[in-house]
């Protein structure tokens, strides 16, 4: 019970057996002391838990980012395993396909690859993680089926936008296009990187080292628009060469933002101090936002000559 005054309640009740014991007929009366809580008291200790979950929350919320981001950093390195593994089988890497209204290109029910493969790496790489049955289904499957690998968890579940007209050459369905989307991006946009608009590129390309060399990362978005189709997000991860794919190392980094326009080639992501960098030999490392331009740019070429090192950025 609570009680506006601080003095302790009794509980009595009453005990007529005495008189079984030669008393006659009198009852006695037992009484124990019951503590209360004042109202004051009550009002203390649930202010003491109010401050301890305020403390506890930033905590528990910094935790789950840290996994969030964690799983980020597991879904480029299977993304970086997966172009090693293509180049292991056909003894190049994926291209970044020729166009954005290029479907998924076939002979018969063979997907193509190399350079006569339209779409864009995101598709190239299906077979190597664990995604062959739908690189195999045709353009339409292909197209609209949400792969998680190409997901960050800190930004969103896997999600697709539909598009009132198939845009495609040749078309796909002819009326309205489910796009599975996609996170991540890979380098680069001017043409200086791994992935290159109608050519597959190999290991002999990359004279700076595979592994300060830039394959693929987490790419900037309009958190505003998310789930609606924008310009760097309306495609999804089949796409050709278009930059809901690939994004450029010339442009620093910035992380994802709520305002008007879209990710602007940019890398970047829902992290707060840094976006996820897979490396060409398949190694995963954190990228800040305050790297210099100039490392940046070194990072995405694949031949300029500079040698970085992890000090670096």
């Amino acid at each position: 019970m609570v009680s506006a005054d601080r003095g302790p309640t009794a509980a009595c009740h009453r005990d007529s057996s005495a008189g079984r014991h030669g008393l006659g007929s009198v009852s006695l009366f037992h009484c124990k002391q019951r503590a209360a809580f004042s109202l004051v008291e009550l009002l203390v200790a649930i202010a003491i838990i109010g401050i301890l979950i305020g403390l506890l929350l930033p905590a528990v919320q910094a935790a789950r980012e840290t996994a969030r981001r964690t799983e980020c950093a597991n879904h480029l390195k299977q993304i970086g395993l997966a172009f090693q593994e293509h180049h292991g089988a056909h003894g190049f890497f994926p291209s970044g396909g020729w166009d954005w209204n290029d479907p998924p290109t076939y002979d018969g029910k063979t997907p193509l690859v190399g350079d006569e493969q339209k779409a864009g790496w995101g598709f190239q790489i299906l077979p190597f993680i664990e995604a062959e049955s739908i690189w195999e289904a045709g353009p339409e499957v292909a197209i609209e089926t949400p792969i998680p690998v190409f997901f960050c968890p800190s930004r969103r579940a896997p999600q697709t936008v539909v598009i009132d007209h198939d845009k495609y050459e040749p078309r796909v369905t002819g009326t309205r296009v489910t796009h599975a989307l996609c996170d991540y991006a890979a380098s680069n946009r001017e043409l200086t990187g791994v992935v290159r608009r109608f050519q597959a590129l190999s290991l002999r390309h990359i004279l700076d080292g595979t592994s300060f060399t830039l394959l693929a990362g987490d790419k900037r978005l309009n958190l505003r628009f998310l789930g609606q189709p924008q310009e760097d997000d309306n495609e999804g991860y089949s796409a050709g060469w278009n930059s809901d794919t690939i994004r450029r190392s010339n442009h620093p980094p910035l992380p994802d933002f709520n305002g008007t326009g879209d990710g602007d080639h940019r890398f970047g992501s829902s992290h707060t101090t840094l976006f996820n960098a897979a490396m060409v030999d398949g190694s995963v490392r954190p990228i800040t936002y305050k790297v210099k331009l100039t490392v940046f740019r070194n990072l995405g070429n694949i031949n300029d000559g500079y040698q970085l090192d992890s000090n670096d950025f």
